[in-house]
């Protein structure tokens, strides 16, 4: 289903084409919204200079071959040379009534791309904290979206599986017993055990430290019981992973696990390639790739370390193998990584060594999609009182309480049960939605009053609006399951008519930008429309039946496309609030 900005650039450039000849058709005629018209073409500006014409006179010429009496009024020139376009009701309403019955609310499916997306990556042992939450959150809402596109999308969940600490935390589990409460501590408090793990290393109490060295020898040379409790360690950190997932409503699964490990063999492998194409040389006893461009203070080319004079492998080393798998295995031609903003300038030169290697070809586009900060309301990043990043599931519990004591004021009369559904949707949909509301490579503040507020740009005021239609829709029976024809007479159906049609092409340029906002800011919008239309146009009292039975079609529109907007997003729509 074409937009109606599509639709109308199509219009316009046939125009184009045979004002001024064909060259001229496939000029982009740059549509805007106007207060003057639903949609304002400027291309007369910027052609006048090449047609040797004033923009008025260009534009009256476009107009003169624009042919849209089917879908608009009489095209009017304005201003220095703009061409004014303003969508017939008729047009409009029969438009909404497609979508209506459209499943997919007018989101067309795309041309389908394999779609790789590096996203979450916590540390096995490890408490996911306030860092963790915009990874996970913005890397499953693109996940989603390029889904429903059309997209083969493959989540790859990198975790931190490998490494020297690993032996120091599997003599720490051997000291404290692989089924004990302390072990339980891997899925309950992580930090707990690590932090127990790393006192007792540097404490080195009998010989603790000089066993986790020659733990950490064994597990690189494959023994077989090392392995065993790794993989045990691995377990039950993904146990604990698994319980914020589930928290958060994403989408990742133990399927998209692929941590550091998983390229262990590969590492020799891509060291050898790299030294013998010429590409990696030996420097102060580290093997390392210098790229063009990048330099450091006074000049000095900043070196990618693929291999540690101590003869170790870092996270260049599995970055490349990574890239490579991607490519080459899963035959990627599009890869994300939705990693925080500090590790810009590493995957930029992990990406210029892949190219360099033959291992990134430029028909592979390659996305660093970055996360900024999350910020406390001293405006310093989000940390607890102990100077430590705060945990994730602290963050998580604390909106989920939040929302049950809104809802106990808002709706008392819900039994337990409801409540607590209710209250878990919209206090994790409040956090989510306060970080996909702003540009991802933005800072903003973490502020939980505001995001469980039910007024301004919040989740649980967009899942309001939901509900709201919902009970619309209940209390007008049966005469809201059928698809009616739409009247658009007045201002406010228009206007939620024009809204409506606008969401393929929102989705359609989330996709392309990989900017969750985007949609986040129309859902607002939309909402908004939605309450004026409700305050100035009757529904369930409507006059004439055939105006109720058009009023109902467009409710049930709308709530389609913030049900699937938010779902998009991975922000539940609650029945009731």
């Amino acid at each position: 289903m074409s937009s109606p900005a599509d639709v109308l650039t199509e219009r316009l450039q046939h125009a184009l084409g045979a004002a001024f000849g064909t060259e001229y058709a496939g000029v982009d005629p740059v549509l805007r919204p106007s207060q003057f018209a639903d949609f304002q073409a400027n291309a007369a500006l910027a052609l006048a200079k090449r047609l040797g014409s004033s923009p008025r006179d260009v534009a009256a010429r476009i107009v003169e071959h624009l042919d849209v009496a089917d879908l608009c009024l009489a095209p009017v020139v304005s201003g220095p040379g703009f061409v004014n376009l303003t969508l017939s009701g008729e047009w409009l309403a029969a438009r909404v009534a497609e979508q209506a019955a459209d499943p997919r609310a007018g989101v067309p499916l795309q041309e389908p791309q394999v779609v790789p997306i590096d996203y979450s990556a916590p540390n096995v042992a490890k408490e996911m904290h306030v860092g963790h939450l915009r990874t996970t959150v913005v890397g499953d809402a693109l996940a989603r979206t390029l889904e429903h596109l059309g997209h083969h999308v493959v989540r790859q969940n990198h975790i931190g599986d490998w490494g020297t600490p690993f032996g120091m935390l599997i003599e720490h589990l051997l000291d404290v017993g692989e089924h004990s409460a302390e072990a339980r501590l891997l899925v309950d408090d992580p930090n707990a055990f690590y932090q127990a793990a790393r006192r007792k290393f540097d404490a080195d109490d009998d010989g603790f430290a000089d066993r986790a060295r020659r733990r950490v020898v064994a597990l690189q040379a494959g023994d077989p019981e090392t392995l065993r409790l790794w993989h045990e360690l691995i377990e039950l950190s993904t146990a604990y992973f698994n319980s914020i997932y589930q928290l958060l409503d994403v989408t990742l699964t133990d399927a998209d696990l692929a941590g550091e490990s998983t390229y262990n063999d590969e590492l020799a492998g891509i060291c050898a390639e790299l030294e013998a194409a010429g590409i990696a040389t030996v420097s102060e006893g580290a093997l390392c790739v210098f790229l063009d461009g990048f330099t450091g203070r006074e000049g000095r080319p900043v070196p990618l370390i693929i291999r540690k004079s101590d003869g170790g492998y870092g996270y260049a080393t599995t970055d490349l193998a990574t890239i490579r798998h991607r490519v080459r295995d899963l035959h990627a031609d599009r890869v994300l990584y939705v990693i925080g903003e500090p590790q810009g300038l590493h995957l930029r030169m992990v990406f210029a060594a892949a190219r360099k290697a033959g291992w990134l070809p430029d028909t592979v586009e390659v996305v660093h999609v970055q996360i900024g900060n999350v910020l406390g309301k001293d405006g310093k990043i989000l940390r607890s009182r102990s100077g430590e990043p705060v945990r994730l599931r602290t963050l998580l519990d604390e909106a989920v309480e939040r929302a049950t004591v809104v809802l106990a004021g808002s709706q008392p009369d819900l039994d337990d049960a409801a409540r607590a559904t209710i209250a878990r949707q919209v206090g994790i949909g409040a956090v989510k939605y306060a970080d996909l509301s702003v540009a991802h490579d933005s800072e903003y503040t973490f502020d939980l009053d505001r995001m469980v507020s039910a007024t301004g740009n919040t989740g649980p005021y967009l899942q309001y609006a939901a509900a709201r239609i919902r009970s619309i829709l209940r209390r007008a029976g049966g005469d809201a399951d059928q698809i009616a024809p739409v009247v658009v007479t007045d201002e406010a159906e228009r206007l939620l008519a024009l809204a409506l049609l606008g969401f393929g092409d929102v989705v359609a340029q989330v996709g392309a930008s990989l900017e969750p906002h985007r949609l986040a800011t129309y859902l607002f919008e939309l909402a908004q429309t939605f309450t004026t239309f409700y305050d100035h146009c009757p529904v369930l009292k409507a006059d004439d039946r055939a105006v109720r039975a058009s009023r109902l079609t467009l409710c049930a529109a709308t709530l389609a496309v913030l049900e699937q907007g938010l779902g998009l997003l991975g922000i539940a729509a609650p029945e009731r609030m």
